[in-house]
């Protein structure tokens, strides 16, 4: 059984980096920023799978909403066109209120479920909006013969 880590400073400072894996963009209903929900082999043992489908399917309506167009999309655009964009530098957009709203999510699923299993999910538009990276910890303490390589889940084709 892993060691359990009480919050992310600790996971990060007392812990080395044993493996990632990364889940990777659901291209199967079009271009809209949707994660493959597969659970990954390699968190078998530090996870139940519920709970990591709920992150995964609670992110992928975070992204739906925000790509979602109604009437203030089409009043920010307006606006923006109005005042050759200069109405951004005051103002944010809908969608980046919704891109913090996720950042906010995965940083507390990170505290109160991923880091006390050793695990630690990158918010997705530090990697492009391309994948979610789940970082495995190891406790330094405990001799392990990991080799620190990467596992990709799902498909790679470049």
């Amino acid at each position: 059984m892993a060691t359990e880590f009480h919050n992310l400073q600790e996971l990060r400072h007392s812990a080395s980096l044993a493996n990632k894996v990364f889940l990777q963009r659901d291209y199967s209903d079009g271009t809209t920023c949707r994660f493959q929900t597969k659970f990954p082999s390699e968190l078998e043992s530090r996870i139940e799978r519920p709970l990591f489908e709920d992150t995964v399917k609670r992110l992928n309506i975070y992204y739906a909403e925000a790509e979602k167009m109604g009437g203030q999309s089409y009043l920010e655009g307006c606006l923006a066109c109005a005042t050759a964009y200069l109405i951004f530098l005051c103002m944010e957009t809908r969608y980046e209120k919704v891109l913090k709203k996720i950042g906010r999510y995965i940083q507390e699923q990170n505290e109160k479920i991923y880091a006390p299993r050793g695990l630690l999910i990158t918010d997705p538009i530090e990697r492009g909006m391309r994948v979610i990276e789940i970082s495995i910890y190891e406790d330094r303490g405990s001799s392990g013969s990991c080799s620190g390589s990467s596992s990709t889940s799902g498909s790679s084709a470049r």
